[in-house]
């Protein structure tokens, strides 16, 4: 340091002092500027002064200092925007480094200086590469050794090991020689092996004159380098508290004969002690730069919890790529040992009878079962990220035990070498070749702290072993892994909750509980057995069964009628105001759709009636069975809306949302619970707690088993029992299996009716199914499947053979083989099949003659044409009398008469009791839109369709036998009249839009007559003709 004239420091000498020595200038300022606080003096001119100077040169040009002069020269305390990381303060300290001092100016230094100078050099490093780097330089310059390494303590507590850090640096390497000569592949050496490994233990300085006598030395270093190992000089790197943080060793002495003195040793020791303080303080260094680290992949954990809430899956994926990136393995996976994309069946039920919940308590593991697994390889391609195993890997994942064990126990496993474990079995995966060698698991909680899942890392790279501080970023990991799913479940929890809410407040809005009137009607019925429609008398315990004969009052006490066949009512002492009340809240909430409504629910109930009263089902079944079944087959269609799953899956309805497999049926079950858990409609009251959880079970399996979804998957495994020789059907198994298939046997039991009933039944199907295809197409705009397209009604009889071939007859057959019993079931069946197959056969040749006379048609034009324009100048009257009408085999059924017609003649100015035969339910008006017809495109092709036929068709002659039946055949006659002066008012004007004709007439036949139904072959036939 230079000084003036008079021997005193110069100014600038002390400035330049201050920045070459800031920790020195630090110190000085600080004890200035407390001693000012403290006595109300003024600080030093120069403290102030390079103060001031130090600020401006860390602010100038900062947009911050500009904005906010106030906190330049006087003020000692500076607040930055944010804080900043270890790394950043350390490269901020780092601008001006201090200059490495050469090897010229080191060798004229005294011994003293030189170990001051070197002990300098490194205070302030905080580098752990550039810290080893200069250590082992300097200790070559200090003990002139050839080459020198840096073995740095790892491991845990128990299993501690050296890892070279740098290996056989030689004092005049840089830092990049040193790192590039050590490579990636770093040597480790156990506490207690080898030389190193002794001292570290022992904590011993090992001297060696020659190492080739030392049996501890590894001369397989020497052979693979090829560098011949004279002496060895080895001594333990200690911290402030005596606790080793590595070993330094160096080789072969550049001068003299290769050995080190005593004094060398001296020398070596009193260096490494100022580097064992070097060491911890940049140990510590980076363990804060981890911590910061971690600390910001904790808090973008953070963010994607909550910013990724739609699926369990998204947060497992985000969480493992970020686990294993800042944790550096090969592998990464997730065991979930509970399913939770599936509702528990205890969902839906309540510890206390009375009343039914709808609650989602989480299911009880039985044993240790992975329901889901995540895996991620490290060398993976970036676009695929995690994947889901296949059966192989998910097979090897689990075969050494290791994830169920800590699933099982809890127990958080850190193996640094797999194959010293005889507890679990590690073997290779045969797609990849993957082995195992060190692996990391610990179990995930949940808030309730119950295990949810297993998470695991394998394979640390570089060969590293899992230390401590990755059993605590695990950890970390786990925990957040825990709240991904319990934010996520929360989510879906509140989804589901607001489409159970829609689905709700869509039923109520619609549906309405029995009103108290018709319960007292029904009471007053019920409690005078007498006046309760006799079982036999309407035909209940017969497979025949024909409800189209009995009002709706009476279905409604022939249901009443089957619970007390059964005798239920005794056994269970269900009130009567309940079981009245109960019915007729189901018939109120089913739909008046075409088929799946409530004559269809009352059916399939009469149907299992019977079954369960034959044997051998009367003794196979408890009450409590019984019970079940029949109320299951009461409500298995409850709130039906005349569409199926797939449609509700293509509209993405609420339903659908809600449950992902068997919608409808699902949304059946819970619409049974829902009318139970309504006040006076609980039917299952008075049952003990055991009987009340097996009828809720046994009502849920039930109608679940009307999806034909399920019914496929059950019945091979039905058909092999049965014909396999299963003689005992009381076991839980077998009769779980069997109540499906009696379920699916009742819900299709209309194929095995009477044919006259089959054929009517058949036509509400397809009417509904029609419904359903005019909307995919319309709306949707989607072409319907076969069976609900309405372009391919002709084919009804063919669709019918498939349905019953493919559904209907395995089952009956089976059953009726097994049981006898229900050999009425598989004859029904199979006489309706002969009638269905004949009613296709007649298609197909009518089709066939269709073709034929197609060329004949055109001949008939000109004379069509001629015809149509006598008609026209013809009066109203004189036109009447000479039309004619066709139709094909149309029937009119109402509560008072039948009238009959199929095709035949009859002019419309006959006698009244001229009329032509309808069949069909009724149908709301919109359905009575006529389809686009391409015979029917224009006004002449009208004329010319109707005059083709006048001489083909006539009338029966049919006089209803009471005179209601006469005044329905004058008004039909009457509206016909009406009908076809449309026509000729059309015709006159010329009209040319015969389609908006066809809805008027359609609308005109609505109100023909006052009968409850509706011509259904109207809605079916596109033919004016037909209409009339």
């Amino acid at each position: 340091m230079a000084a003036g004239e008079d021997g005193a420091l110069s100014r600038e000498a002390v400035l330049n002092y201050l920045d070459s020595h800031p920790e020195f200038a630090g110190e000085y300022v600080a004890r200035v500027r407390s001693a000012q606080g403290r006595e109300g003096v003024p600080g030093s001119g120069l403290a102030n002064h390079w103060q001031a100077q130090q600020l401006l040169s860390r602010r100038r040009g900062s947009r911050h200092f500009d904005q906010h002069p106030e906190t330049a020269l006087g003020v000692s305390t500076f607040f930055p925007r944010r804080p900043l990381s270890p790394a950043r303060r350390y490269n901020l300290r780092k601008r001006s480094p201090r200059k490495q001092p050469s090897r010229e100016k080191l060798s004229k230094l005294n011994e003293l200086d030189l170990m001051l100078e070197l002990i300098r050099d490194i205070a302030n490093e905080l580098d752990m590469t550039n810290l080893c780097h200069k250590i082992l330089t300097h200790v070559g310059i200090l003990t002139n050794a050839d080459r020198c390494s840096l073995f740095l303590v790892k491991g845990s507590r128990d299993n501690k090991y050296l890892v070279s850090r740098l290996f056989d640096v030689t004092p005049d390497s840089s830092v990049e020689q040193a790192v590039h000569a050590t490579g990636s592949h770093e040597i480790r050496v156990p506490f207690g092996c080898g030389i190193v490994g002794h001292v570290a233990k022992t904590k011993e300085t090992v001297n060696i004159r020659n190492a080739y006598e030392d049996p501890r030395f590894n001369r397989a270093v020497d052979q693979r380098t090829g560098y011949h190992t004279h002496s060895i000089l080895a001594m333990p790197v200690c911290s402030a508290d005596d606790e080793v943080l590595g070993v330094a060793q160096i080789i072969n002495k550049a001068t003299g004969g290769h050995e080190f003195t005593d004094k060398d040793e001296e020398v070596f020791r009193n260096y490494l002690t100022f580097c064992g303080i070097s060491i911890a303080n940049a140990q510590m260094f980076e363990m804060s730069i981890t911590e910061y680290k971690r600390n910001q992949i904790l808090l973008q954990l953070a963010r994607n919890i909550f910013e990724e809430q739609t699926s369990v899956d998204k947060v497992v994926h985000k969480i493992m790529k970020d686990a294993q990136e800042l944790l550096k393995c090969e592998r990464c996976s997730v065991f979930l040992t509970e399913d939770l994309h599936e509702q528990d069946l205890s969902a839906h039920l309540s510890t206390e009878p009375p009343r039914l919940s709808v609650g989602t308590p989480q299911p009880s593991l039985q044993g240790v079962e992975f329901s889901k697994i995540f895996d991620l390889v490290s060398d993976n391609d970036a676009d695929k990220g995690v994947q889901s195993p296949s059966a192989s890997t998910v097979a090897w994942l689990l075969e050494s035990g290791l994830a169920k064990h800590v699933a099982s126990t809890g127990e958080v496993l850190n193996m640094q070498n797999t194959g010293e474990d005889s507890r679990f079995k590690f073997t290779e995966e045969a797609e990849t070749g993957f082995r195992i060698k060190s692996a990391l698991c610990l179990p995930i909680y949940n808030r309730e702290r119950k295990i949810i899942g297993v998470a695991q890392l394998l394979n640390k790279h570089n060969n590293e072993m899992f230390d401590e501080n990755d059993e605590g970023m695990f950890e970390a990991f786990a925990i957040f892994c825990g709240l991904g799913i319990h934010h996520t479940q929360m989510y879906e929890n509140v989804c589901r909750l607001m489409s159970k809410q829609k689905v709700a407040l869509e039923v109520l809005s619609y549906h309405a509980t029995a009103r108290e009137e018709d319960v007292g009607k029904l009471l007053s019925t019920v409690s005078q057995t007498a006046q309760l429609p006799e079982a036999t008398k309407i035909g209940l315990y017969d497979f025949r069964f024909n409800d189209f004969v009995m009002s709706e009052d009476e279905t409604v006490q022939g249901a009443v009628r089957l619970f007390m066949e059964c005798d239920l009512v005794n056994k269970f002492r269900v009130p009567y105001d309940v079981l009245c009340r109960w019915v007729l809240s189901v018939k109120k909430n089913y739909r008046p759709v075409t088929y799946h409504n409530w004559r269809h629910a009352f059916n399939v109930t009469q149907t299992m009636f019977v079954i369960l009263k034959t044997a051998p089902f009367s003794s196979m079944f408890s009450d409590v069975e019984i019970f079940a079944m029949m109320t299951a087959s009461l409500c298995h269609d409850l709130d039906h809306r005349g569409t199926n799953n797939a449609f509700q899956s293509k509209i993405e309805s609420p339903l659908a949302r809600l449950y992902s497999t068997s919608t409808m049926e699902h949304h059946h079950f819970d619409h049974s619970i829902m009318i139970m858990n309504s006040e006076g409609n609980n039917i299952f009251q008075s049952l003990t707690d055991e009987d009340y959880r097996q009828a809720l079970s046994i009502l849920e399996d039930s109608i679940l088993s009307t999806d034909l979804a399920l019914y496929f998957k059950k019945r091979g495994s039905f058909i092999s029992r049965a014909q396999g020789g299963v003689t005992d059907w009381t076991v839980e198994d077998n009769k779980s299996l069997l109540r499906a298939m009696m379920m699916t046997a009742c819900d299709v039991s209309a194929i095995c009716k009477p044919w006259e009933v089959q054929k009517k039944v058949a036509e509400l199907v397809y009417s509904e199914f029609f419904q359903q295809g005019d909307i995919e197409r319309t709306k949707l705009h989607q072409k319907p499947i076969d069976i609900m397209d309405r372009e391919k009604k002709d084919e009804l009889p063919k669709m019918q053979v498939g349905f019953i071939d493919s559904i209907c007859m395995p089952l009956y057959k089976v059953m009726a083989e097994k049981w006898p019993s229900l050999h009425p079931l598989y004859e029904g069946c199979r006489s309706n099949r002969d009638h269905w197959q004949a009613l296709a056969q007649q298609k197909a040749t009518i089709a066939l003659s269709e073709q034929t006379d197609t060329t004949s048609g055109g001949k008939r034009l000109a004379s069509t044409s001629s015809t149509e324009d006598d008609h026209s100048e013809t009066s109203t009257s004189d036109t009447c009398h000479s039309v004619a009408i066709q139709t094909s085999h149309i029937k009119l059924t109402g509560k008072i008469g039948k009238l009959a017609v199929s095709s035949r003649e009859c002019s419309t100015t006959d006698s009244v009791d001229k009329t032509a035969e309808f069949t069909s339910k009724k149908t709301p008006l919109e359905h009575l839109t006529l389809p686009n017809n391409p015979k029917v495109t224009q006004d002449t092709d009208i004329q010319r369709f109707c005059e083709e036929r006048r001489k083909e068709i006539s009338w029966k002659r049919y006089t209803p036998a009471d005179s209601k039946g006469q005044q329905i055949v004058q008004e039909a006659t009457r509206k016909s009249r009406q009908a076809h002066e449309e026509i000729l008012a059309h015709r006159q004007r010329k009209v040319s839009q015969p389609q908006q004709l066809c809805k008027k007439i359609s609308r005109i036949s609505l109100h023909c007559t006052d009968l409850e139904e509706v011509p259904r072959e109207h809605i079916h036939n596109s033919r004016v003709c037909a209409i009339l």
